[in-house]
């Protein structure tokens, strides 16, 4: 049985489960009200937004999204509305004063450029339901434009530096901007154990869409989880329907085999980016010659991080907890050793 909450969680930023900006600017402009799309493309100094940050503004005006928290939006709306006029791209260049970065919660203000592409002008319809499809379909995609030309196309498996640190930004040559348009974090938790009550709450603020499974019904509650989806099926039968791919962390937490192992193996047979399994170093070994037997390469079993987490020295479930987030995110960044 599959439990959903009403309230799906929310990262710092934005949902993960929310429209992006790109599903949101196609279906204005396909309702007929027009839409146009700003992009945080530089930054310099202490900018209200990151690189990447959008904007959709509609033919009458409507936005989504933000590009500064508030202090050039005003300006930007009348440019995406000229844009829409004529259906040429602009690149915009704004300063933020030091008072209008203190009312958004910055010490200090910086500059920003801004990228504004009308859809169906500088921005084809088909590009955009391309990068909507593979939104749709968790495929990870750069969004490559030339700033000068505003000519720009979806790309797959480009800048694999920038994919992997998530990292949108203007390459050497100054005219090329790269979005990065990876799917959301996905966090799949097999066991809903204490370690894991601790550690979904906290991946949540670090921006992924956690998923709980476990097929002990007193277990797996709303209560122990609240606005977590829960899966109430056997590991193996709930990691077939969600699918794990490159943008998914899969932590195994039962130190039950007949529960870690079907998902263990679905999970080496994937892309997931990390694998943690909970126990000690003997369970380790133990777990090792289990994967051997089952045919994994010595390779795909060194995937496996086992004891799961950073040595820290953590005691209790929050430690835990945290050694286990803190080894995702180095292993999502590049710097496991």
């Amino acid at each position: 049985m599959t439990q959903t909450s009403d309230s799906p969680p929310v990262s710092a930023d934005v949902s993960p489960l929310a429209a992006s900006a790109a599903q949101t600017a196609l279906a204005w402009h396909r309702a007929g009200r027009g839409a146009a799309l700003a992009t945080v493309v530089q930054t310099w100094g202490s900018a209200p937004r990151r690189v990447g940050a959008q904007l959709v503004v509609s033919g009458d005006g409507q936005i989504e999204g933000s590009v500064s928290g508030g202090c050039v939006e005003g300006a930007v709306v009348l440019e995406a509305q000229e844009a829409l006029a004529d259906g040429k791209h602009r690149v915009l260049e704004y300063g933020v004063s030091d008072g209008d970065a203190f009312a958004v919660g910055l010490a200090c203000g910086g500059t920003i450029r801004i990228l504004v592409e009308p859809v169906g002008g500088s921005l084809p319809v088909a590009l955009l339901a391309d990068l909507v499809a593979a939104q749709t379909a968790r495929d990870q995609v750069a969004y490559e434009v030339n700033l000068t030309t505003g000519i720009g196309a979806v790309l797959r498996d480009a800048y694999p530096e920038r994919m992997r640190l998530d990292r949108s930004g203007v390459e050497d040559d100054g005219e090329t901007f790269v979005a990065v348009h990876n799917p959301p974090l996905r966090l799949v938790v097999v066991g809903a154990v204490h370690i894991a009550q601790a550690l979904v709450p906290m991946a949540v603020l670090a921006g992924y869409d956690p998923v709980v499974i476990d097929p002990r019904a007193a277990f797996a509650t709303p209560a122990r989880f609240p606005g977590v989806t829960l899966l109430e099926d056997w590991p193996d039968e709930a990691v077939a329907k969600l699918g794990l791919d490159a943008r998914t962390a899969l932590v195994l937490l039962t130190h039950d085999p007949k529960l870690d192992d079907p998902a263990l193996v679905a999970g080496l047979r994937q892309r997931c980016f990390y694998i943690g399994a909970l126990g000690s170093k003997r369970t380790q070994a133990s777990r090792v010659e289990r994967m051997q037997a089952a045919g994994f390469a010595a390779q795909d079993i060194t995937r496996i991080h086992g004891p799961i987490g950073l040595d820290i020295g953590a005691a209790g479930p929050a430690e835990i907890a945290l050694a286990i987030l803190a080894e995702m995110t180095a292993v999502l960044r590049g710097k496991a050793k």
